[in-house]
């Protein structure tokens, strides 16, 4: 029994640099892979099993397989012939690290822009003209 966890490569130590970010943050924008990883949050299935629910074709399936477990969202086991998926969650643990930090930063910002916003506006100091001697 041989568990892999990508086709392409992708360490641990690298789920949250940029390119990895992208990767799942793009295979998560599509509702069949969303839906796969859905039916995986429990437990593992076959690929014949993933593609039973959806309207398309094993090939079609598996091209969706193959970006999530290019982003790293998917393990594969494989059995003889038979091959198993199931779903990483330490990618997605980065994403959400990832949007933690910027929401808390963009709600500071407003937070902070609100109460600038509450405060009452000085009135502007108008000096007094010269007059010329004439």
């Amino acid at each position: 029994m041989k568990v892999r966890s990508t086709t392409s490569p992708v360490r641990a130590s690298h789920y949250g640099s940029p390119q990895a970010l992208d990767r799942v943050f793009s295979a998560l924008s599509d509702t069949t892979r969303r839906g796969i990883l859905e039916r995986l949050r429990d437990r593992e299935s076959t690929v014949s099993e993933l593609a039973q629910p959806v309207a398309m074709s094993l090939p079609a399936v598996s091209k969706h397989l193959r970006v999530l477990e290019g982003a790293g969202l998917l393990l594969r086991r494989v059995d003889g012939r038979t091959h198993f998926l199931m779903a990483n969650p330490e990618p997605l643990s980065q994403a959400a690290e990832w949007i933690e930090r910027h929401r808390r930063f963009w709600e500071g910002s407003f937070d902070r822009l609100a109460k600038l916003l509450e405060q009452p506006i000085p009135e502007p100091k108008l000096k007094p003209k010269k007059t010329k001697p004439t």
